[in-house]
């Protein structure tokens, strides 16, 4: 019997999409409540808070810091010549998804974007990101995920990446989300694997975005069968006319953020023998 709690991550996506996000991020990781966040570079508030984000890493890391690759509406491209556009601005995840399940991208598009936010990535924090991952799971989508995978393992080959496939022990199937992002991830972790990229073992966090959601009750089922390593997203945040703006996931915010910052997420975790993985000295997941 293994006696030894299973550490995991949890990242906290979308850090530079508003400040309310970018202020509740840093606290939940001041607190020692996130080990990892993924960071918009195609979203509007990043700028300045990069510098405010380093600094929680000064001395020993508190938290693994990844690029969160953007693509889908309403955020704008940050390469020259991307298509498609639709009002400037990249197309909305509906219509992505449907040009990449009938093969109608370029994948040199998608490359040249990709590209151009690990640039800014670099040019933001002065070094390359930890690990690389895709707002709305876009790059698990075909041709956008072969650019993806080019990208990253010529670009920043110590970087692990995101598949979004569950853990064997977690997956009901009336949880159509859950099985969507397993069945697109199949193939995204097979050739993350030919490419010799690392990817986390296995993902959880997707629920139904509904007003009625009870983060509280809904989180504890992430940890059940979570293996070492794996690695769990949310999306703790404050509201403000900023994310209200660019984001429909407002108020469910504001509810992970205030479960994470409670005592009853460590009794959680503690109850299923679970514990934060220490970003100090390690680079995440080696799956």
């Amino acid at each position: 019997m293994n006696l030894l709690p299973r550490r995991i991550w949890l990242c906290a996506d979308d850090y530079g999409m508003a400040p309310g996000v970018n202020r509740a991020i840093r606290t939940l990781i001041a607190h020692g409540r996130l080990n990892a966040t993924s960071v918009m570079t195609a979203a509007p508030h990043l700028g300045h808070e990069a510098d405010e984000l380093t600094k929680l890493n000064a001395g020993a890391a508190r938290a693994l810091i990844g690029l969160h690759v953007t693509l889908t509406a309403p955020f704008k491209p940050l390469s020259n010549h991307f298509a498609p556009l639709r009002h400037h601005a990249f197309p909305p995840l509906a219509e992505l998804i449907r040009l990449a399940m009938t093969r109608r991208l370029k994948r040199e598009h998608f490359a040249a974007e990709i590209a151009a936010q690990l640039a800014a990535f670099r040019a933001a924090f002065g070094r390359g990101p930890d690990f690389v991952d895709g707002h709305q799971h876009a790059h698990l989508l075909p041709v956008v995920r072969d650019a993806f995978l080019a990208v990253i393992g010529a670009q920043a080959p110590h970087a692990w990446v995101r598949q979004c496939a569950r853990a064997p022990r977690a997956r009901p199937l009336r949880d159509r989300k859950g099985l969507v992002l397993d069945v697109l991830s199949l193939r995204f972790r097979a050739r993350a694997k030919r490419l010799g990229i690392r990817t986390n073992p296995a993902f959880a966090g997707a629920y139904a975005f509904t007003p009625m959601a009870d983060f509280p009750a809904i989180f504890p089922r992430f940890l059940t069968g979570l293996p070492d390593g794996g690695l769990i997203m949310c999306h703790p945040g404050f509201v403000d006319p900023a994310l209200k703006s660019l984001d429909s996931l407002t108020d469910l915010r504001e509810r992970e953020f205030a479960y994470f910052d409670s005592d009853a997420f460590p009794r959680d975790l503690a109850r299923h023998h679970v514990e934060l993985a220490r970003p100090a000295g390690e680079t995440g997941p080696a799956a």
